[in-house]
């Protein structure tokens, strides 16, 4: 007789929850892969079996390396105040409140700059002739 085994899930503290790679870490990773394959093959001229294959291992550690190094995306959002939490109870305020600020902006003064005297108007008016 088979003894009926039950599996538990782990614990959530006991997972570790790995983020999925991004689409720029994707394909740096992959266009880097491709691009020092074919420059290391066309480089080294080799046409040896353990010839490619270190030259498809160290393209590959060079595609990993360079996907780990692109600079992952911030979550964004709003900045909230956190409440503080009530002694007696224990518990925060229903809901938090977003952080405003105000900003003044000065207003926009045009900058004067010296004209070069080869540009500076003349001290004689230009007479044209008129139509007669």
């Amino acid at each position: 007789m088979q003894a009926n085994r039950v599996e538990t899930a782990p614990a959530s503290e006991d997972t570790i929850a790995m983020p999925r790679p991004t689409v720029a870490q994707l394909t740096y990773g992959s266009c880097t892969v491709i691009f020092s394959t074919l420059a290391m093959l066309l480089l080294s001229q080799t046409s040896s079996g353990p010839g490619i294959a270190v030259v498809v291992v160290a393209a590959v550690a060079l595609g990993v390396l360079v996907s780990m190094t692109v600079p992952t995306p911030r979550p964004s959002g709003t900045v909230v105040a956190r409440s503080r939490t009530s002694a007696s109870t224990g518990t925060a305020a229903s809901r938090p409140q977003p952080l405003t600020a105000s900003v003044t902006v000065p207003a926009h003064t045009p900058v004067q700059t010296p004209v070069p005297a080869s540009v500076a108007p003349a001290s004689e008016p230009v007479r044209e002739r008129t139509a007669s």
